[in-house]
């Protein structure tokens, strides 16, 4: 491979919320969504020459970065862009309470897939609305070893919980996070003609839509046709993929002209509306001189997941490792230990040393029986974590 996935970087005293919040220098951290792999080459150059510069005034969003975004999209995805339908912002988290604040108004409901990343909730609350769950059901293959149990959509509670005179928005994660679920074209057509049926708009979270496992392809919503274009707001950002979060960059992306300037005008109220000066050059560097690095990350992480696999396959019996499509967050199933998901993630906390995520987190009924790790770091590290849970026979 060109690019060293296996470096052992040394995070700690660096103000890292992944390992210096860690409760003790001892535990290794599998829990928040941050790699520990530097950037590409392409991003840590483009970066080291702003700094150069010396002076880190106000920034300009230039049209090179709207270039970058659109070009990124249409050779990666197949998906066409106009650019008046970019709006920037802080992060796809500030970008989607944007998105609930102007589409819509206190009270009414906002849908989500049940268990789902744990800001969607709070993006909803904090903007007066309510949080309305439909729960994913879990599809196991026992009669088929080789194959991992995997989520879908119950399409009647779907339909339902649309219905909802006061269910006005629909809250995607796509990828999913924490399932691993990367939805396909019919699935998302589906959602999307069930939402039109009843008015409800789509907005859908792409942060992760870079982070495919081989055998799967990423289908962003707005790209599935044109009534899907129309019915959606799209959230996206290299943040996640390219493991560059704390330069809070994200984009917006809608073609509805007046959806468009609620947004707009929801950026300014929530005064997200300024990015810093690295940020819009980590962007251009990501999308323009770092698509190989990407692949190969996948290729790595992969690797990792099938490490995981066989560990848990001959170590940790207890574990149900859930199918992985995207995302580098694994999701399993360890309800056979008879323990709720949070005394079990304690458990390893306090006797392992290693942190990871209760499924509770990501709802409280439906992730219950659920842990959630960060597999994004390197092999030996993520086998040393897995190697002190099974010596302490958790």
């Amino acid at each position: 491979m060109k690019y060293d996935f296996d470096e052992l970087v040394e995070r700690r005293g660096t103000g890292c919320v992944k390992w210096d919040e860690c409760p003790s220098e001892d535990v290794i951290p599998l829990w928040v969504a941050d790699m520990d792999f530097k950037a590409a080459p392409a991003i840590q150059e483009a970066i080291r020459k702003r700094a150069e510069h010396g002076v880190f005034g106000y920034t300009y969003v230039e049209e090179d970065y709207y270039e970058a975004v659109i070009s990124w999209f249409q050779r990666r995805h197949n998906w066409t862009i106009r650019r008046e339908e970019i709006l920037y912002t802080t992060g796809v988290v500030p970008a989607m309470s944007v998105a609930v604040k102007a589409l819509t108004m206190p009270g009414e409901k906002v849908l989500i897939l049940s268990p789902d990343y744990n800001c969607f909730f709070s993006s909803v609350r904090n903007n007066g609305c309510e949080v309305l769950e439909t729960v994913l059901v879990e599809v196991k293959s026992e009669e088929v070893k080789s194959e991992k149990c995997h989520f879908e959509v119950d399409w009647d509670d779907f339909e339902a919980k649309c219905a909802d005179e006061k269910t006005t928005v629909f809250l995607l994660c796509n990828p999913h996070n924490p399932t691993g679920r990367v939805w396909t074209k019919e699935e998302l057509e589906r959602m999307n003609t069930i939402c039109l049926k009843y008015g409800v708009k789509v907005v859908s979270d792409e942060i992760h839509c870079e982070l495919v496992m081989p055998g799967y392809r990423f289908q962003p919503f707005a790209a599935v046709s044109e009534a899907c274009r129309q019915n959606s707001v799209i959230l996206n950002s290299p943040s996640k993929s390219f493991n560059i979060a704390g330069l809070q960059t994200a984009n917006i992306i809608c073609s509805q002209l007046e959806w468009r300037r609620r947004l707009d005008r929801a950026i300014n109220i929530n005064e997200v509306c300024d990015l810093n000066p690295f940020g819009p050059v980590a962007l251009k560097a990501a999308y323009n001189e770092s698509e190989d690095w990407i692949d190969e990350l996948n290729q790595y992480l992969w690797g990792n997941y099938q490490a995981l696999c066989d560990f848990a396959s001959e170590h940790l019996p207890e574990w149900k490792v859930c199918r992985l499509e995207g995302t580098y967050l694994p999701w399993v199933d360890i309800s056979a230990t008879g323990m709720t998901s949070q005394q079990y993630a304690d458990l390893i906390l306090e006797k392992a040393k290693v942190w990871v995520n209760p499924g509770t987190m990501y709802g409280p009924q439906s992730g219950e029986g659920y842990i959630r790790l960060n597999i994004a770091c390197p092999r030996s590290r993520l086998m040393e974590a897995l190697e002190r849970i099974y010596k302490e026979k958790l």
